[in-house]
Parts: structure tokens; sequence; C-alpha cells
């Protein structure tokens, strides 16, 4: 039993029943239960389980609702915050969370760049980062140097770490050592619905329940409601997808769209069943290399006549109408797809802007807007298109082997513009090498690939869109914008970060999108319908597409039916 709560989250999930044990089968072995150095996989999978923020996101309303903050608010001059933890918190093994916490979790680790490798800048402006602050033990202070428009999300989620556990191996510099992959479950404390009881890498990670996680149920029931949670690793996605089929496990969420036919075959007439679900953040999409510069022996990254022709926006305009999307979704994703055409779509609603400029399928739209630009059939009697200088219109495709799904995307994409009179090398490579090729020597003429992740917020789309970020990937890292359209995208999302008023975010971010929809440096192809399987007697779920956890973001609430 843990100690009295005088000031739990309720939740607002249907009362459950307590007991039982979940199954999940995960990616691989963790290498770390530190959640600043949870990078793979399988660490963050059982990270999330261990730890808390101030804020969480409620992912199937998409709202920031309390967590370890019972509430907060900021003041007129919209960069000084102030966060309210909830009274009688406590970590794990009994010890009280305090303000001191977050002070520390922000002071001695976030802003030491030799401990915290990955977000770092991430919580900095103009160089200067935010003033955390205790007020008195249950009340933080938080000055950032100017209104961050994502404040609340962004700084809200990090977990807090314990600072009786921490602040030791921060002083004696073991801090990345500390809460490895191999420790004693003993000595891992923190304060999600879950802590470590048993640790047999290589082989399971049995999780019990915290008894001092600060979520009840509308009955008063402290959460979790499963006793223990047991982490079985898989090799990769076609082990871990025989584990759920072969009844070793209760979710498998980490679907791909190949999985489906055969989760499809293997629920009929068993105890699990698919959820369908919608839309997810993951899809495809085709891009040029823009990057005008040289290598180490002076030549070109592109071909200066194919160059000039990709960083023609009717160019890449007319490769978009040519592109028979619907055909992907039907014949290579069974129906189960959706054709892209923009940034954003309906699976973001609160920040898509519908009203953006759309260059679908339409083949005779695509030779007119070549034709406007010089390339057309020059000469009847040899096949192809050719520009006003007579070079024929041609470029070679990379993509990624091993995914298969992808590669007839790509032959498609290659159908249909030899149909239009373009020719196209489709050339299958390692993902090491098309990695180096994107990031590095630049060594190629188009990519088809995919960005996941991310979140709903524009801010969660900087690395992609600024042109100095090394995910913009038709042209990373520029020094200066290059085009008039990429220096009003900068200025755009430097602007909506600034402000906290959505309205204001909405228009600037309306108008990215109508950028990136007349110059398409991305030419989207499909995006895949999502659905996860869950044993028929898993209660209060609340699936969502926008997380990995598709069905176990709220594994607090989940419980097993009883007969």
């Amino acid at each position: 039993m843990g100690h009295p709560l005088p000031s739990p989250l309720v939740s607002k999930c249907e009362p459950g029943q307590p007991g039982g044990r979940l199954t999940l089968a995960t990616s691989g072995v963790p290498r770390s239960f530190n959640p600043l150095l949870a990078a793979d996989a399988a660490s963050d999978e059982v990270v999330r389980l261990l730890f808390s923020g101030l804020v969480r996101l409620d992912l199937a309303t998409q709202e920031l609702i309390p967590a370890l903050a019972a509430s907060w608010h900021v003041e007129a001059d919209q960069k000084t915050w102030t966060f309210k933890l909830r009274p009688g918190l406590r970590w794990s093994d009994g010890v009280p969370l305090m303000a001191e916490d977050v002070v520390f979790t922000w002071n001695s680790v976030m802003y030491d760049p030799s401990l915290n490798h990955l977000t770092y800048d991430l919580f900095r402006i103009g160089g200067k980062n935010f003033e955390v602050t205790k007020v008195d033990d249950v009340t933080v202070r938080v000055v950032t140097p100017e209104p961050f428009a994502p404040f609340v999300e962004y700084f809200g989620n990090v977990p807090i770490l314990p600072r009786h556990r921490f602040e030791p191996a921060v002083r004696g510099r073991r801090f990345l050592s500390v809460y490895a992959g191999d420790a004693p479950p003993e000595r891992i404390v923190g304060c999600g619905p879950f802590r470590l009881k048993e640790n047999q890498p290589g082989k399971f990670l049995r999780l019990e329940r915290n008894p001092e996680y600060w979520v009840t149920d509308k009955q008063g029931r402290r959460l979790p409601y499963f006793e223990e949670l047991l982490l079985t690793p898989g090799m990769d996605a076609a082990a871990l997808l025989m584990q759920f089929i072969n009844g070793q496990c209760d979710v498998f969420e980490r679907t791909r769209p190949e999985h489906y036919a055969a989760l499809k075959t293997a629920a009929a007439g068993a105890k699990f069943h698919l959820a369908e679900l919608s839309l997810g953040t993951e899809r495809d999409f085709l891009w040029f290399n823009l990057n005008p510069g040289v290598d180490a022996a002076g030549k070109p990254h592109v071909d200066p006549v194919r160059l000039k022709r990709f960083q023609n926006k009717k160019f890449r305009q007319a490769v978009s109408c040519a592109l028979d999307r619907d055909r992907m979704a039907r014949e290579i994703y069974g129906g189960r797809a959706q054709p892209i055409h923009a940034f954003l779509s309906n699976e973001n609603p609160k920040w898509n802007n519908p009203e953006v400029a759309r260059y679908g399928y339409d083949p005779a739209r695509a030779r007119a807007l070549l034709a406007e630009i010089g390339i057309q059939d020059r000469d009847p009697g040899k096949p192809g298109l050719e520009d006003a200088a007579g070079n024929t219109v041609e470029f070679s495709l990379f993509s990624n082997a091993g995914n298969p799904l992808r590669e007839q995307c790509a032959r498609f994409i290659a159908q249909d513009l030899e149909k239009l009179g373009v020719r196209v090398q489709f050339q299958q490579v390692s993902f090491s090498d098309l990695i180096t090729r994107i990031n590095h020597s630049f060594d190629y003429d188009a990519v088809l690939m995919g960005l996941g992740g991310g979140g709903t917020d524009p801010a969660t789309q900087m690395n992609v869109l600024k042109s100095g970020e090394p995910l913009h990937q038709w042209h990373p890292g520029q020094k200066v914008p290059a085009t008039d359209w990429e220096a009003r995208m900068d200025s755009l999302m430097d602007a909506q970060m600034r402000t906290l008023d959505f309205s204001a975010r909405k228009k600037l971010f309306d108008e990215v999108q109508v950028i990136l929809a007349e110059e398409l440096p991305m030419i989207y192809t499909v995006a895949p319908f999502q659905f996860a399987a869950v044993r028929t007697n898993l209660a209060n779920l609340r699936p969502s597409v926008i997380t990995p956890y598709r069905a176990t973001w709220n594994v607090e609430e989940l419980y097993f039916k009883k007969p």
C-alpha cells in the first residue's frame, strides 16, 4: 500500500477490475532505464512506464492534462510560468517528490550538454536557458527568454528525475552509467504507473504496479489496474507478429501495413480482434535533390541540367500530377490507405489547412505544366520527352531495400512517369547507404522515403521545415535560405514559435502549408490506415494513431474483463 494521496488525478476511464498481468512483446533489450538516454525503442518502451512529467498529452483527445503538476499558469509577459505540484507526491520508493526534483532535473541534468546529448538545444532560445527555480516545496517557476509557443507540451512532458538517486551520480560524473539496462530493480526509482520488479536481460522484464502512483479511478481506487507487466523481447517485426498470433503476448501495436492480412486471417475465431484506426502521421514522399553544392573534387552533387529542372516548381508539380495515388492505395495497400497530397491532412484537424493547392492525378495537366517549361515530345520517332536543348528528361529514384510496400510504390511511380514520357531508373540500396547519400554525399537525384514520429504541433516539424536543419531533406543544412520561399518558411516557423495565441500561430502555419503545397519540395504519395491487435477481453482501450503505443499509451487504465 502506498501513502495517502491528498489530491490525486482522477481518471475519466470507466472503473475496471484490478489484478492480473499484461504481457507485451518489445522490440529488443533496453540499453538503459535512464529517460535521458532512452534513444532506442526498447528503452523507450520501458521508460514510459517508469517515469512521468509535469503534464501529459491525452493522445485520444490531443489535449494537455495535468500529471505531476496539478495546475499551471502563465503571467501577462507570456514568459513566466508557474507549476503547482500535487501535494503528497512520492517516488516509487516512498521518498517525497518535491520541487527540488524538478529544479534538479533541469538545472543539473537537462542543461548540462555533457549529460543531455539529445534535447539540450531544444529548450534554449537565442543561446539562453529557461530559468527554473523553486518557489516552495510544491511550486516551480520557469522564465523563458522569449515567449515559447509549445512550452507546456515540451517542458511539461520531460520526465522528472529523483534527485536523491541521481544527484550522487551527477556529482561523481557517473550519470551516463546509472540506471543501466542491467541495473538491479531496487535501484530504479521512478514516478510512473509501474516500477521494475525483476530484470533478466535478454529474457524478460517484470514490472509491478507502483504503489505510490498518483492517479485513481472515479471510485477512488488507485491505478494501474494490472498487478504486473511482463515485457518479452522480440528479434524483429516478424518475430513480434508471431509472438502475438501464438498467444505469447496480449497486444501487438507496432503493426505495419504488410501485417494486416496475416492478422486478419488469424483473428477469425481467435481470442483477439483488430482495432481499426484512422490515418497516422506516417506517409511516404518523393523529393528531388535541390542541393547546388559540389563534392570534395569539385563535382556537382546533381547534374546541372537535371538540377535546373528539379529546381523548377512546375516540374515538381507535373510529377505530382502524374502519380496515380488511388491506384497505389488500391493495388498496393488493398484499399487500406488514403491518397495524400499535402503536408497535413485530416489526421491533424487542429492544424490542417484544407484550402491549399492540390496537384492530384491529372496526366493532361502534367503535360501542360511540362510544356510551359519547354519539356515536350520533340521527336515523335524517339520515345520520351526532351527539354528545349534536346536533353532527355530522366532521373534516378532511390529507395531502401527491405520495405516491400515502398518498393512497389517506387515501381508504380516509375511506371506513371514513364507513361508521361519521363524516364526513371529505380535503384534500391541498403538503408545505411541511402542515409549516407541523403545526409552526407548528396549523391542522388530523387528519393522515395518517409518520416515517422513527431507530434501534432508545428514545433515538432522545425527540423524538417527550417532551411538550416538536418531533416530539410531536399537541401539540408543551408547556411542561408537558398530560395525566397524557403526564407519565408523560416520566418513563418520562427514567428509561430514566439506567440502563445493559437489563432495567430494557426494563421502563420496555414501560410507555411500554402507554400509547401505550391512549391512541392515533398511530393506525398499515400498514407496507410493504422491498426492494432489486442486480446478481446482487454478493456478501457482508447487507441491513438499519434504514438507507437497505439493501444497501451493509457496502460494504467487498461484491465482484463473477467468472464
